[in-house]
């Protein structure tokens, strides 16, 4: 870079003032043509590596003459010198353009538009961050200086402050992450106050003094706040600054000294500020204090300075005040208003949370019982987003033993256990056009059915558990008011509404709902109950439980002698007459006769030509059975002295039940369950009468029949039923029907329906689930029980296992159109269209499942019912057996130990895998999990190899194939696209395929996972004669056995590149656990690391290149940081390849790498030289290409907003995250 003394350019491209405006004006002139423009942002492109382009950049921008379009594009000259070409100028090169930058600043003007100030600002920053502190020591009193000016200077000033402090705090930003704290340290010493650095960081460095004056930002800016919203008549420009003050102060309000705040008294100054008519600058008070109580690193003293003000009297009704002048009707929104009522509540919520967590730190004299009072108004809101916050309070308060028990909280009690009871019912279930107004304020807030459901799942969840810790310190009277009600309401469930009638029949009826809800609200109730008996809430005096549990017997057989003719009503009178058994009243085991005996008599009276009615009808039965069988597993000793009575009374329902051969095993289920789990029943004769249940299942596996029939895929498609369809395809020419659901389907073709119904119930698949299923679930390893389902089906699995793999394997080659012989080449897309799942899928599927499934029903006999019967015979047989193999695997070394199972488990499952959708395979992944984890460590060596290698190539390529046929079609490479729909429901259901395939990864590279439980055997040796070899845990034994590691790697390889960010995420920090493990000198380790080296490294490198991963960059940036660290000592590869990138030269690699070795402590440092030194790469995002305008503040949802929507919260207070929380996998895998 010249001196700029005006001598000739001796660029490639000559540049002048006038060139650059008439090329500004060629690109944004609508007339131009499309040449003439491109040739015009070429120019304009190649001026920017011009070595005069700050000088014209600087000219052009200060001439206030100019457009505004040519003065911004001038600053982007000059910021674009700054940004990529700093370090490369002489001390007196970047002094003047520091001067240069001075000069604008001291030129801004109200007369300025927003983004040219804006700019200005930032190209500030962008020197701060490079030489502030170095060797430019006066920026401060620079500050101070242009502090003094008119309002445009303050509010360059301001702008300046806030984008220092996010890129020093807030961002991950590259630049100012090179700096590692020296930027920190100097931003808290211009912010503090004086007097507060002087008295809290006496031993603070002041060798070098880059303040000026003693006040600190922190005060200049409270007390300009201060004079603009005090001061009668402010001007607008006045309310300006102090909306830009306030947004200021929330960026540095999370990381300034507590004890400056209270020096300042910014308390006061926000109140002030909530006290103002000006909407905006309520919404930003509203939002500093949000931030300032939104973290929990107060120390006593500052709690009571900081926190405890916000208690008194004035500033609860301040808060009162606000929270009524902020609540709209849901008829008529007021945007702004509506606004501030979320945030304030969201405010409201971090206060609470405050005092669940240090009660005793609250002023005495504070006003509690107003706080409580609003949190209990705020709950009442009729916006859910606003009340969820309140609620969220209320749990923390009621489980906290300082606070559930006190006056203050008591005398809430009842009210707010109205407000619980009232909001407990399911509004997904409403219409949208519903005059309700939580639906009108949910339409409102929530834009997608994933986000509602979820929501709304937490909305619930917090109702039900502050009814719950109610009765849990209230019992006697909570329970008298909530049975009350809940009975008047039972007993009258059609008070205004049409009579039952099956014509009319609807799942989501008003009586229904009216119901669930106060069932709900009792199932609380009934937790509460139990924990207050068991003592975990108190002590339960005897004669008050006696009463207790006797009034809640005699309730609930009130309402079982009522008679309900909806299926949906009875079965959840069923569900909730079960939790009193199971709950309070699990000691009674006369009672749980009576309900046992109550749901026997339940009678299934069918009407087929209903489908909905008839639909719940089926459900209602199989509820029954579960039912049963959880009665019979819970009070098996008691029952068994019934059982005479319980066997003829199943016998009698299975003879007045309709034939279904999958009703018949699982009620003969439940005589086998109480007696395999009666502790008196005699060992001897309780073997002999439990082998007789299983000898008829063992017969049909071994039938002659069954093993022919699947010895060929032909044969196993007439054994299924469908031999037929092949020829009917074809006859029919169903690939050239269009739409399958308007075809009606002939004869032949229901004659091929009932055919495969009834060849699915002749198989033994789900009789066998019956039986395996009741003999291993809900018990200890070792127990009684446990130990005799091991030797009942120990001898029984060799003899199921061979014709269960050969189903599996025949189910998955009939996906595989290859297949299908008697098809010809051009029908082989039919095969696709057969088989091609229907399913409901949350925020893709258009109408609500309940739509879905009876536009299912309504296609039964059409071409379309005729391909769903197909599916679903087929997906039968395949999900039957995932799971027949699943409870095989709890019976530990009894299923693992033979050693021929291996290789045929293998080629079952993932032979013809590819054949699969992506959604089968994600159900695949799925069910197959537990079968890998639950592998006893005897049995690792010879069972996990052979299966994990091909589970993981099989991910790997179809993952793979998957993510590049959506790449292909988003460029436009794939003819004849789908439909908008379709493409959304593949790509998340290829999301969730990689995201199952990559929580698989998680857990078994998960470091603290323990291994599976191990059997006691009385002389120490291993079962089955197996050596007993201990690998340590899953981890070490995969990360030393390279048949596994080879494709395990490859998959997480190419799962960077895959576009889902949460799999991505995860990948990256399970990849940085595995860089350290090869760090040593060994055959394998040498190989892993020079894959890692250049695989894995060049992966992440065009990641880091592509926007779609921008968000991943931090992620991604840790990853080649750990690679470069640990590798680069031992192996060149990593070097050559970044030496492989276009501009890259080897000094600056050698000075990154040296950069990161002293930068070894510091990851967030590390971060930022890899950013910086792949800056050239690094792809940006859409909004800061300038594509897309960067989303609106006001619809932006904050960070609660967001928890709610996604964020399954636990009632302990504790957030539980539906999906994993990354920094918790972080921390599973010793990444920062």
């Amino acid at each position: 870079m010249s001196e700029y003394d005006g001598r000739p350019n001796q660029a490639d491209v000559e540049v002048s003032n006038d060139q650059i405006r008439r090329a500004l004006e060629v690109v944004h002139d609508a007339r131009s043509s499309n040449s003439l423009r491109q040739d015009a942002s070429d120019y304009l492109e190649k001026i920017k590596m011009d070595e005069e382009a700050p000088y014209h950049g600087y000219k052009l921008g200060v001439d206030k003459s100019q457009a505004p379009i040519v003065r911004h594009y001038a600053l982007s000259l000059l910021e674009n010198a700054v940004r990529h070409r700093w370090a490369d100028y002489t001390a007196d090169q970047s002094t003047l353009v520091r001067e240069w930058e001075l000069n604008l600043a001291q030129s801004v003007s109200d007369s300025d538009p927003f983004f040219i100030r804006t700019k200005i600002a930032l190209i500030w920053v962008e020197i701060a961050k490079r030489s502030w502190a170095l060797d430019w020591m006066d920026m401060d009193e620079r500050l101070v200086r242009l502090w003094e000016g008119p309002w445009a200077s303050k509010e360059l000033v301001l702008a300046i402050l806030e984008t220092l402090s996010e890129d020093v705090f807030g961002h991950e930003d590259a630049t100012a992450g090179l700096r590692g704290t020296d930027l920190n340290k100097a931003c808290i010493d211009i912010f503090t106050p004086m007097a507060v650095l002087l008295e809290h960081l006496p031993s603070r460095d002041t060798s070098i003094n880059i303040r000026y004056g003693e006040e600190g930002w922190l005060s200049r800016m409270a007390d300009l706040l201060d004079q603009c919203v005090t001061k009668s008549g402010s001007s607008e420009a006045e309310k300006a600054c102090a909306v830009k003050i306030l947004l200021t102060l929330r960026s540095v309000i999370g990381w300034v000294v507590p004890k400056s705040i209270s020096a300042t008294r910014l308390i006061t100054r926000l109140c002030q500020c909530l006290a103002s008519p000006h909407l905006p600058i309520q919404l930003a008070a509203v939002d500093v204090l949000y931030y300032l109580y939104n973290h929990s690193r107060f120390s006593d003293e500052d709690f009571k300075a900081l926190v405890g003000p916000i208690y008194m009297y004035d500033t609860v009704e301040l808060l009162q005040r606000l929270y009524d002048w902020s609540y709209v009707d849901a008829t008529n929104i007021d945007e702004e208003k509506y606004l501030l009522s979320k945030k304030l509540s969201e405010m409201i919520y971090n206060v609470g949370r405050l005092l669940e967590e240090r009660p005793s730190l609250i002023p005495t004299d504070g006003n509690l019982d107003s706080f409580l009072r609003l949190l209990v108004n705020v709950a009442k809101n009729n916006s859910l987003q606003v009340s969820i916050t309140a609620l969220h309070v209320w749990v923390k308060i009621l489980s906290s033993d300082k606070l559930a028990s006190s006056t203050p909280v008591a005398s809430f009690i009842a009210e707010l256990l109205e407000v619980c009871s009232q909001r407990v019912i399911k509004y997904e279930a409403l219409p949208e056009d519903s005059p309700n107004p939580s639906i009108m304020f949910l339409n409102e807030d929530l834009d997608t059915m994933p986000e509602r459901h979820a929501f709304l799942g937490n909305y619930m969840r917090f109702c039900k558990t502050i009814v719950e810790r109610i009765v849990q310190q209230q019992p006697a009277d909570a329970l008298y008011h909530i049975l009350g009600q809940a009975e008047q309401v039972i007993s009258h469930l059609y008070d205004g509404e049409p009579p039952f009638s099956i014509q009319t029949y609807s799942k989501t009826s008003v009586p229904f709902l009216k119901l669930d809800a106060q069932c709900s609200v009792v199932e609380a109730a009934l937790k509460g109950s139990s924990r207050w008996l068991t003592g975990q809430g108190g002590r339960a005096v005897g004669h008050e439980q006696e009463v207790v549990v006797q009034n809640l017997k005699v309730w609930c057989e009130r309402i079982l002698g009522l008679s309900f003719e909806d299926p949906l009503v009875k079965e959840r009178v069923i569900q909730l007459a079960v939790g009193f058994t199971t709950g309070p009243l699990r000691k009674d085991t006369k009672f749980a006769s009576s309900v046992f005996e109550y749901i026997l008599n339940v009678r299934f009276l069918d009407d087929p030509g209903f489908p909905i009615y008839s639909e719940s009808i089926r459900d209602l039965q199989g509820f029954c059975i579960h039912e049963l069988q959880r009665l019979a597993m819970k009070f098996a000793d008691h029952l068994i002295t019934i059982f005479d009575d319980i066997e003829r009374k199943i016998t009698q329902v299975i003879q007045d039940t309709p034939h279904d051969e999958n009703i018949r095993p699982r009620y003969y289920s439940i005589l086998f369950i109480i007696t395999h789990r009666a502790a008196s029943v005699d060992p001897g004769p309780r073997q002999e009468r439990l082998e007789l249940f299983l000898q008829p299942l063992v017969a049909q596996w071994q039938n002659d029949e069954l093993g022919n029939s699947l010895a060929s895929f032909n044969s196993f498609c007439e054994l299924l039923g469908c031999g037929g369809i092949q020829h009917y395809v074809s006859q029919r020419a169903l690939h050239k029907i269009p739409d399958w659901s308007t075809h009606p389907l002939d004869d032949e073709g229901k004659v091929l329906q009932a055919r495969m119904q009834h060849a699915l119930e002749r198989l033994p698949l789900r009789a066998t689930k019956a039986f395996l299923s009741v003999s291993v679930e809900k018990l200890e390893h070792n127990s009684p029980p446990y130990e005799l389902a091991c030797r009942l089906w120990e001898k029984d699995i060799p003899l199921i296992l061979p014709n269960l793999l050969r189903l599996i394997s025949q189910a998955h080659a009939f996906h595989d159109p290859t297949n299908w012989k008697d098809l010809p080449p051009e029908m082989s897309d039919v095969v696709r269209r057969i088989l091609t799942d229907r399913f409901w899928q949350v925020g893709i599927s258009t109408g609500s499942r309940d739509e879905f499934y009876a536009r299912v029903g309504d296609t039964k006999h059409t071409v379309e019912g005729l391909a769903s019967s197909v599916r679903a015979t087929v997906r039968a047989v395949r999900e039957t057996g995932y799971r027949l193999l699943c409870y095989m695997s709890l019976l530990g070394e009894h299923f693992y130990s033979y050693k021929e199972l291996p290789g045929p488990l293998s080629q079952a499952l993932f032979m013809d895998a590819y054949a699969l959708s992506t959604h089968q395979m994600a159900v695949m992944v799925e069910n197959i999990r537990p079968v890998i984890e639950n592998c006893p460590v005897a049995s690792r060596s010879h069972f996990l190899p052979p299966i994990l290698a091909a589970l993981f190539e099989q991910l790997d390529r179809k993952a793979s194939a998957e993510w590049d046929k959506i790449e292909q079609r988003t460029q436009g490479e794939v003819a004849g696209r789908a439909s908008l729909d379709e493409e959304m429901r593949d790509e998340s259901i290829l999301r969730q395929m990689t995201y199952s395939s990559v929580m698989l990864v998680v857990s078994l590279l998960d470091p603290h996972r323990p291994n599976p439980p191990e059997p006691e055997m009385a002389d120490g040796a291993a079962p089955n004669g197996l050596a007993h070899v201990e690998h340590g845990n899953v981890r070490s034994f995969i990360l030393g056995t390279p048949e596994i590691l080879k494709p395990l790697i490859l998959f997480c390889t190419h799962a960077i590149r895959m576009r889902d960010t949460r799999s991505c995420s995860l990948i990256t920090r399970v990849l940085g656990s595995l860089v350290p493990e090869f760090e040593t000198i060994g055959p394998i380790d040498t190989d892993v690391r020079e894959f890692i080296s250049t695989e894995v490294l060049k992966a992440c490198i065009t990641s880091l290149h592509d926007s779609y991963f921008v968000d991943l960059q931090k992620d991604l940036a840790q990853l080649i940081a750990n690679i470069i660290i640990i590798y680069v000592p031992r192996t060149d590869t990593p070097k050559q390849i970044l030496l492989s990138l276009p501009s890259m030269p080897p000094e600056k690699i050698d000075r990154a790498v040296q950069q990161l070795y002293k930068a070894h402590q510091n990851t967030r440092q590390q971060r930022a030289i890899v950013l910086d030194l792949l800056e050239s790469l690094r792809g940006v995002s859409i909004s800061e290409q300038g594509r897309i305008a960067k989303p609106d503040p006001k619809k932006v949802r904050s960070a609660i907003q967001e928890r709610y929507m996604t964020v399954d919260v636990q009632t302990d207070g504790k957030e539980k995250e539906t999906t994993p929380d990354f920094g918790g996998v972080a921390d599973m895998f010793g990444q920062p």
